[in-house]
């Protein structure tokens, strides 16, 4: 894998560049995504408007139930998704569901950019940077879905995890059921809700991880009425993005 360094100065973009031949380029960060229709609002992974930085998207299609139970026969798809964003120029490939993280082994092997298919990926790391003795607390539209089989996929297991399924709640159904029409306030106050009865059941918990790609929108209230670090899709992709997109610094020492 090769990249030009980001031109930043004036004197760089006046030099002379050889490129690859393709049709458009800038987009860092390629996401593959579900075709799923329903709402979805700044701060999901799919909606464009969420990053300061362009993405490019790459839309598979098949029922999101499959992606759920890590279906193998949908593997070859979502390989093939991955292979073509890597040909367009992305430099870091993510998915827009957690439960991507069933093929993150073999996307990873697939290509030759890194690869981030899941939220779940940031769990060694929140172990890691809490106390041994604390929890964290996962928000998952499909809770009966992350177990060890999964999550030894991202490197690590349910010890220390609060699995809490959303999947059923009533305000999340056009979420999960593909409706036109979502009450964002319920939503928000459901969520929040949700995490106060675990924090307060759990006076050992430590952080929060939104396993699905459409909770971050919802991360800030869940912060504030928690108090607690709150991770989801957009805490990994900001920091995928700067760690194939380094920057100049400036300033005065």
């Amino acid at each position: 894998m090769e990249w030009k360094s980001s031109l930043e100065t004036r004197e760089e973009l006046l030099g002379t560049h050889q490129v690859p031949e393709r049709f458009t380029s800038g987009h860092a960060i390629g996401i593959i995504a579900v075709h799923l229709v329903y709402p979805k609002l700044p701060g999901n992974v799919a909606n464009a408007t969420t990053y300061p930085f362009p993405v490019l998207y790459k839309e598979v299609n098949f029922e999101i139930e499959r992606l759920f139970e890590g279906d193998p026969a949908i593997g070859e798809e979502i390989v093939a998704a991955a292979k073509e964003l890597e040909q367009n120029g992305v430099r870091a490939i993510v998915g827009a569901c957690g439960y991507f993280a069933h093929f993150q082994k073999q996307v990873a092997d697939a290509v030759d950019v890194p690869v981030f298919l899941s939220s779940l990926c940031q769990l060694p790391m929140i172990k890691t940077g809490i106390s041994s003795k604390k929890k964290i607390a996962v928000l998952a539209a499909s809770g009966d879905n992350i177990n060890d089989d999964l999550l030894e996929k991202v490197g690590t297991d349910t010890s220390r995890l609060i699995v809490k399924n959303i999947g059923d709640l009533e305000s999340f159904a056009p979420i999960r059921w593909g409706k036109n029409t979502l009450d964002n306030g319920k939503l928000t106050e459901d969520l929040v809700q949700v995490v106060l009865n675990l924090q307060k059941e759990n006076p050992d918990l430590g952080a929060i991880l939104l396993e699905c790609s459409d909770l971050p929108p919802y991360a800030k209230a869940i912060q504030a009425a928690t108090g607690l670090p709150v991770y989801d899709f957009n805490t990994m992709i900001d920091l995928i993005y700067h760690s194939v997109v380094q920057k100049t610094y400036y300033g005065i020492f």
